[in-house]
């Protein structure tokens, strides 16, 4: 009967969360996060921090592990060895790690088990913290730990100290002779269906979690196979482009951005380079690439100037057990992956990477 209704729902139930799973509404987004910058840029301290970043520092942000209590429900459960393995990377070469949200999912769980199924990446993630190379921000669904009065206790408990929980960051770097800001944040804020909405996370712990573990649905797609940048990207990018010398990076939508372009926007732009090249070969390739990854019917999105400050670190969740992130590092910022479906060894991939000083005002390369 599983199998059955896995066949018959899946594709509509996974459809319908990508509809109604997000309300976002530009005037409340924009909004929100014009506050927030504001409020980390004046006060650094209470609600965010601001790193002076020399260029021997090193940053790895991850978002939306989602960590759950090993049902079917837990989309984490198959990341968990990726992930594991990359903060053993990271803490040995040094990088300071920013949690950037969604971490513990406590819409559907509650607090004791996710605690008790997750040990092993809670000490992972503590090793960071006897560095002071730690830093946890909070998103829609671990709102607990920025409202909850037992959260600073609970924190102690799973790390053995108290940390502070922030709602965003800025990464402040001197980039000739000015100063550019990367602004850190979960992204949830000002959206209608996540902004601590008291109906979505009823719905999400009564209605979604029971549904999704009996079906043993992820509706999380692979890892930079994802498509046109979804509606809640596009507004976090519509905000930043009216910036000078910031660019934001977010996670909440569990779908990687780079330099404003999603993987698949990328082969169109290569694929329309060739065109303008007449190179046969690659033409035929990036087509290839494309009807791996599209419907017939699908329309190829309209390229104008566009700017590439945006970023969004994708999750560490995905169905096929691969995690995505973002690293700053030695002038350079980097899309990577983590993946172990090649000898089933966790390794790092590189997906894409640009010099930092190409975001600067002066160097901007509208494309």
């Amino acid at each position: 009967m599983r199998k059955f209704l896995q066949r018959l729902l899946s594709a509509w139930i996974i459809r319908m969360s990508n509809k109604f799973g997000s309300r976002p509404s530009r005037k409340r987004i924009h909004a929100a996060l014009n506050k927030l910058y504001k409020t980390i840029s004046s006060s650094p301290g209470k609600r965010g921090l601001i790193f002076e970043v020399a260029d021997t520092d090193k940053f790895i942000i991850l978002s939306d592990q989602h960590k759950g209590t090993r049902d079917y429900a837990d989309d984490f459960t198959l990341a968990e060895k990726n992930y594991l393995k990359a903060l053993e990377y990271y803490n040995q070469q040094d990088f300071h790690y920013i949690n950037l949200g969604d971490s513990e999912e406590l819409w559907e769980n509650l607090l004791e088990s996710v605690i008790k199924h997750n040990k092993e990446t809670f000490e992972a993630e503590k090793a960071f913290i006897l560095k002071n190379h730690f830093t946890k921000i909070f998103g829609n669904h671990d709102l607990y730990w920025d409202n909850d009065p037992l959260a600073g206790f609970n924190l102690n408990r799973i790390y053995g100290t108290k940390i502070h929980i922030y709602e965003g960051a800025i990464l402040r770097l001197p980039i000739g002779e000015s100063k550019f800001d990367i602004f850190l944040t979960h992204g949830h804020q000002g959206d209608l269906q996540s902004d601590g909405n008291w109906f979505s996370k009823w719905f999400v712990s009564t209605i979604w979690a029971p549904l999704q573990s009996y079906l043993q649905i992820n509706p999380n797609t692979p890892a930079y196979d994802n498509q046109l940048k979804t509606a809640h990207n596009a507004l976090m990018y519509n905000w930043v482009v009216k910036k000078n010398n910031i660019a934001l990076i977010t996670g909440h939508t569990h779908q990687p951005v780079f330099a404003s372009l999603t993987h698949l926007e990328r082969i169109y732009l290569k694929l329309n380079r060739a065109k303008k090249e007449k190179n046969a070969d690659d033409i035929a390739f990036f087509n290839a690439e494309l009807h791996k990854r599209i419907k017939e019917g699908d329309k190829a999105p309209h390229f104008g100037k566009y700017n590439p400050r945006y970023f969004n670190s994708g999750c560490c969740c995905f169905s096929d057990g691969d995690i995505t992130g973002i690293e700053i590092d030695n002038g350079f910022i980097r899309l990577i992956k983590w993946s172990d479906h090649r000898n089933a060894i966790s390794e790092r991939v590189l997906l894409e990477e640009m010099k930092l000083s190409d975001l600067s005002d002066l160097n901007l390369p509208y494309r």
